[in-house]
């Protein structure tokens, strides 16, 4: 029997026959501010799902190791069951949001190089940001671990960067996280959609992602589903 393991902010975790195998819900739900604003949004989870899979399933193909299993249904999804590194690994190569505020720079200031920063992943102490050392102090990984995890997020950075830009989109900033298989290999985890990374339209620099919500700039479903949309043309057009 199914049961429920985990309910995070946007999906839950559930069992399945296999004890290597869970299951993703993709819930209708956006939060804030670490949880502090929440609604739910009708169609959400679904379009979420949607990109995920797209995502995932490309940069499987490009030789990124990933939890991703395959879609299940339009809401669900199956993955290896991995335990999480409980660190975030953002890369801006724009400046945006709280980085733009944080150190008063104008928000679409491109970086000559990628910014990286690595945050410890705690809604009790919101997120507080952690240096390699503070990592490798607390036992959270060892070093080879973060080499690896930082190796891959350049990779996806580098691969993905293109790819949008053929949807017309710029990719300004994301989050990854990454989890240990049963042998202790690292892979790529959780998801990859407009709630984890920032996209701005090339032309008219509209925002495509969860700003749109942080920001009350509109409705947010269809601003994810026109991202859908773009996805599927271009990720069609490279299948031809």
């Amino acid at each position: 029997m199914s049961e429920l393991i985990y309910t995070g902010k946007a999906k839950q975790m559930w069992t399945t026959e296999d004890e290597d195998v869970l299951r993703v819900v993709y819930m209708d739900q956006a939060t804030a501010l670490n949880g502090k604003k929440k609604d739910q949004i009708k169609g959400k989870g679904q379009v979420n799902n949607q990109i995920s899979t797209l995502i995932f399933n490309y940069l499987k193909a490009k030789g990124i190791p990933t939890h991703f299993i395959k879609k299940l249904s339009e809401t669900e999804e199956l993955v290896k069951k991995v335990t999480i590194v409980p660190l975030e690994f953002v890369t801006r190569n724009i400046a945006a949001g709280h980085f733009a505020s944080r150190f008063g720079v104008k928000e679409g200031t491109p970086f000559k190089q990628p910014v990286e920063e690595t945050y410890y992943k705690s809604d009790e102490l919101d997120d507080p940001f952690m240096n390699e050392s503070q990592a490798l102090a607390l036992g959270i990984a060892t070093k080879a671990e973060l080499d690896c995890m930082w190796e891959l997020s350049r990779k996806v950075d580098q691969l993905l960067i293109p790819l949008f830009a053929k949807a017309n989109l710029q990719l300004v900033d994301f989050k990854l996280e990454f989890g240990r298989l049963a042998d202790g290999t690292i892979v790529l985890a959780d998801e990859f959609s407009p709630d984890n990374c920032r996209l701005w339209d090339l032309t008219t620099k509209a925002h495509m992602d969860k700003d749109v919500y942080r920001r009350d700039l509109g409705d947010l479903t269809p601003v994810y589903e026109e991202v859908l949309t773009r996805l599927e043309k271009v990720l069609a057009k490279e299948a031809n």
